[in-house]
């Protein structure tokens, strides 16, 4: 008779996590297209070599996403809607990050259907989930029913998890004096949003002393093995598990924190944009001209990536990242003075290095970057100074002001800076 085991060390728990031989309790599956069948279909209910394959197109979505990019958008909704529902601001941000039609109506429809993802639902609940997911299916915008199940059950792990994260975080008790990172760490290791997780024994295994027979059920105690004495006089060795642990770590720790950041930043108006008395064109004109001037070096450059925190930088890349976000925010401006939620962008951004980006930068390259940004300043110069003090301060639409929006442009200059000008005797 199968029995069900409760395993509280950190130790212990960590090395369940990594144990091949316990998976998740696996979804049975139903007809497409209701809630079963997404639980059927997704990466977090399977195991072995199905899971491996499901896990790669989440894994090829999150890569898409820069984290960056999510937590200055979450920080934008939330400032805009200081009231509003977590839950549904963090969908809303992934589904426009991913390119979906109408986010708001996708993020009511992941959020009923997030109610009886992990089971155990009512009936009630379950026929509302069940016609959520068929509404989102048609939606999502893959090919395959396999990749719009993944792509679902990527908006549907976010919605619950990360909005807790935050909720948690805003209870704690530095949370007005601590960086939101050090109170987001403290977070998941004090007072996590994920209290425990279920494995299915595939094999007879152990873990520890205990012997765990094929068909056992085991409840990891994540909260406990977070809080283990143990662990938190060495917290640099001992991370967190409430990501879990690899084989099977969330592939979206990095993006759940920076969605969870961005909200509790929005919070602080320290992080909302700050403007002074510049004209917001010259900030624009002058974040500009700083590219152009440190790219004057770039015809040196000796054709290494140079990386900057988890990424690397190019000349080619720095150049297209500033012209992408200048092009990105153009647009929502464009967008919401005609009284229109702003396209969703598609860029890869800094995730990806394309071969282009590892091209030769030459005097050539550098006289189509001058004219391609110099037009792009101009623009928003002509665009921000037909605008009233009215319009710039109290703008259209949901998000920063017009004014707000130019002075964060002025951080592009951090593309630049991350390659740097190149010494004289670069080859």
């Amino acid at each position: 008779m199968a029995s069900e085991h409760v395993v509280e060390g950190y130790q212990e728990v960590a090395a369940a996590l990594s144990d091949p031989h316990l998976v998740p309790v696996p979804a049975e599956g139903g007809r497409p297209y209701g809630i079963e069948w997404l639980r059927g279909s997704v990466a977090r209910f399977c195991a072995g070599d199905e899971h491996t394959r499901r896990r790669g197109l989440v894994e090829d979505e999150l890569a898409r996403l820069e984290p960056r990019v999510l937590r200055a958008a979450a920080a934008r909704e939330a400032a805009a809607e200081p009231a509003g529902d977590d839950r549904l601001l963090v969908v809303r941000v992934l589904a426009g990050a991913l390119g979906l039609a109408e986010p708001d109506r996708v993020a009511e429809a992941v959020a009923t259907a997030a109610r009886a993802y992990f089971g155990a639902a009512d009936e009630k609940t379950a026929a509302e989930a069940d016609a959520a997911v068929a509404w989102l299916v048609p939606r999502i915008g893959t090919e395959g029913d396999e990749a719009a199940a993944n792509r679902i059950g990527l908006l549907v792990q976010a919605c619950d998890a990360t909005a807790a994260l935050v909720a948690r975080a805003r209870r704690h008790p530095h949370a007005a004096t601590a960086s939101v990172e050090d109170v987001l760490e403290a977070t998941l290791r004090h007072d996590p949003p994920v209290l425990a997780m279920r494995r299915l024994a595939v094999r007879d295994t152990r873990i520890g002393g205990t012997r765990i027979a094929a068909g056992d059920l085991v409840l990891l105690d994540v909260a406990a093995a977070n809080r283990d004495p143990a662990a938190n006089r060495d917290p640099a060795g001992h991370p967190v598990l409430t990501f879990g642990a690899e084989p099977r770590r969330c592939p979206g720790a990095a993006h759940a924190l920076a969605l969870a950041a961005g909200v509790l930043e929005a919070e602080d108006p320290d992080e909302v944009p700050g403007t002074d008395g510049r004209d917001p064109a010259q900030v624009v004109s002058a974040m500009v001209a700083h590219l152009l001037d440190v790219a004057e070096t770039w015809t040196r450059w000796d054709g290494r990536p140079v990386p900057s925190e988890d990424r690397v930088y190019t000349p080619h890349k720095a150049v297209r990242r500033t012209a992408d976000h200048l092009l990105d925010h153009l647009a929502e401006l464009e967008a919401r003075l005609a009284g229109e939620e702003p396209e969703p962008d598609h860029w890869h951004a800094s995730a990806t290095t394309t071969p282009g980006d590892l091209a030769p930068f030459t005097p050539e390259d550098l006289d189509e970057a001058r004219s391609r940004l110099t037009r792009l300043a101009r623009m928003w110069s002509q665009r921000l100074g037909a605008l009233t003090p009215e319009q710039l301060d109290h703008s259209p639409g949901r998000g920063w002001t017009f004014r707000q929006l130019a002075f964060h442009l002025e951080g592009s200059t951090y593309y630049a800076d991350a390659v740097g000008r190149l010494p004289r005797d670069a080859s």
